[in-house]
């Protein structure tokens, strides 16, 4: 009886008015409050809320651009260019599409200066109101072109630093499967070590980028949203997959590729980061940084291949191919990210896939305890934190820091 109530045109109708009538006179409550020219006014603040962020400075000969975001409340207007180190000296400029940027426009300010290479600068923007907004150039270098041999400079890089060193550690996997079981133990506790270690990193690196977005842009909200997409992700994913197939033999090889994935999202990130760098002229013992990269990297190809020693991968061509696919999901998206990070660095994009690649390491880290928690309820049905599982963790953490003491440049 209730249920045919709940069908009626009368019903229904009650059932729209309940949802579209809140936001109708939440609508016409804006609009009220917008146009009243009375009591609801506020009272104008004392001084002008303006604020420019630089989103990029691209160095061509005899012209410096900058790429500028007004992430103030209203609309800003730039009045005056400086251009210089330690006495500035006043500009010409030209300003596209406007001078005047409305709340989250854009404008390429455009400087014909004739710069010198290596040299520091300083860029210095004034409004109408007196206000100014600076950004340092700390080694003035020109920007890469996006043309074929910048773009191949950018993708060796990234092999160099993502692709080589987890295929290296891939290498590794005849040798692994030799161990015993207590050292094959004592491998996947190392693995959780270093997957913990360059979560938390990837984390600390994001909440560094974020902390350095524009106000509007919410790097906090960035990270949340990056943490929940990943985690919630893989695990969904990991659950359909495992549902869908029932079959156990699958679980190590389905791990493997999400530890990859974690890996390569924290790879794409760390990609930005150095294509960035690299464009502006900040790497300077860049060859000395790849390598320490290569070194801190390697461990990244263990990791990959550690739930899957004791897993039957095919014969010949399928076991290979999935070590290629292995390989390639780890390490191919710091490719991407070098190439992007020189080309269209974007701070947004950099701390979004810093927190996705966080979010992915950390429940790739409870897949692998829980894989451990059945393997070790299966063969003793005791404890999972053991002596050898203490000192496997501790190895992980401390490979990691000594070779991340080969970035300290």
């Amino acid at each position: 009886m209730s249920e045919g109530r709940a069908t009626t045109p009368a019903s229904r109708a009650i059932v729209w008015l309940s949802a579209l009538g809140p936001l109708a006179l939440l609508a016409a409550l804006v609009y009220l409050f917008a146009a009243q020219s009375g009591g609801f006014r506020l009272q104008a603040p004392p001084a002008p809320v303006e604020n420019i962020a630089f989103e990029r400075v691209v160095l061509k000969p005899e012209e410096i651009i900058a790429h500028v975001r007004n992430v103030g409340p209203e609309e800003v207007t730039i009045a005056q260019v400086q251009v210089g180190w330690t006495n500035r000296a006043s500009w010409e400029f030209s300003a596209e599409p406007s001078a005047t940027i409305p709340r989250l426009g854009t404008a390429r300010v455009r400087i014909p200066y004739p710069w010198t290479e290596g040299e520091p600068y300083e860029i210095a923007l004034f409004t109408p109101n007196g206000l100014v907004f600076t950004q340092e150039i700390a080694v003035a270098t020109a920007t890469p072109l996006f043309d074929l041999a910048n773009l191949c400079t950018f993708a060796m890089l990234g092999v160099y630093v993502g692709v080589i060193p987890v295929f290296l550690g891939i290498l590794w996997l005849p040798f692994l499967r030799s161990l015993g079981t207590a050292a094959y133990d004592f491998l996947l506790s190392l693995t959780v070590g270093l997957l913990v270690y360059l979560g938390v990193d990837a984390l600390a690196d994001a909440i560094e980028e974020g902390a350095e977005l524009a106000g509007p842009f919410q790097g906090v909200g960035l990270i949340v949203i990056g943490l929940t997409l990943s985690l919630l992700g893989l695990y969904t994913f990991a659950r359909s997959v495992q549902r869908r197939r029932h079959a156990g033999g699958e679980a190590p090889l389905l791990l493997a590729y999400l530890i990859a994935f974690g890996i390569g999202a924290h790879n794409m990130g760390e990609g930005l980061a150095i294509g960035g760098a690299y464009a502006l002229g900040e790497m300077a013992t860049g060859a000395l940084l790849i390598i320490g990269f290569m070194i801190h990297n390697l461990t990244e190809g263990i990791a990959v291949v550690a739930p899957i020693v004791r897993a039957k991968l095919g014969q010949g061509g399928t076991r290979i191919a999935h070590l290629i696919g292995l390989g390639a999901l780890a390490g191919v998206p710091t490719i991407l990210g070098s190439a992007l990070g020189g080309f269209a660095p974007s701070p947004v994009f950099a701390v979004l896939f810093l927190a996705i690649g966080a979010g992915a390491v950390f429940q790739v880290v409870v897949e692998i305890g829980r894989q451990m928690v059945r393997a070790r309820g299966e063969a003793a049905g005791g404890s999972l934190v053991t002596g050898l599982h203490f000192a496997g963790f501790c190895a992980g953490l401390a490979v990691m820091y000594v070779t991340g003491l080969f970035l300290a440049v």
